[in-house]
């Protein structure tokens, strides 16, 4: 019995001294650092940086399909051999070629399949190029203009991205 003391004594002083450690101290340090001059302006992310924003209206780019609902995220299950799921892009395969006014055909993968959160605010480049042309006619700006700042909101390391929540912003600074 007292070794069981003893044991129960020792666990109970390490969960403490974790909770402490990991609990508190840790992320005040975490969030200490982020307040250092430089920094602050990169630690504090806001959701619309981050979220796929889609907007209403032809003058504003389209980010991938999403299947989420805020706060949860999450993409389907299904498969390519699933006759639901291969309906559903085909039917958005069909939608964005009329609204774009091209073939089907020229339709990127990423505009009819979901990102894995269902939150992506990324599209690819040539998902992007697409939707140019309609961006230009709507919000009155020169194609070239537009062309511009999808190139300003084009980043990447591994995989070229066009973030179409900031590439929405920067169509309404432009307009």
């Amino acid at each position: 019995m007292d070794n069981f003391l003893k044991q129960s004594w020792a666990g109970l002083r390490i969960l403490l001294a974790l909770t402490v450690l990991l609990g508190v101290l840790y992320p005040l340090s975490v969030w200490g650092v982020s307040r250092l001059p430089g920094l602050h302006a990169n630690a504090e992310a806001t959701d619309t940086t981050l979220v796929a924003v889609a907007r209403e209206g032809d003058q504003y780019f389209v980010p991938r399909p999403s299947a989420a609902t805020l706060p949860a995220s999450g993409g389907s299950n299904k498969g390519e051999l699933n006759e639901d799921y291969t309906k559903v892009i085909a039917e958005r395969r069909t939608e964005i070629a009329q609204r774009e006014g091209v073939p089907e055909s020229q339709v990127p993968q990423d505009a009819v399949t979901a990102s894995a959160s269902g939150l992506d605010p990324h599209i690819s480049p040539e998902y992007a190029a697409l939707q140019v042309p309609r961006v230009a006619r709507a919000s009155g700006l020169p194609v070239e203009k537009v062309r511009e700042l999808v190139a300003a909101n084009t980043h990447g390391t591994f995989t070229t991205t066009v973030n179409v929540t900031a590439l929405n912003r920067a169509i309404d600074s432009a307009s």
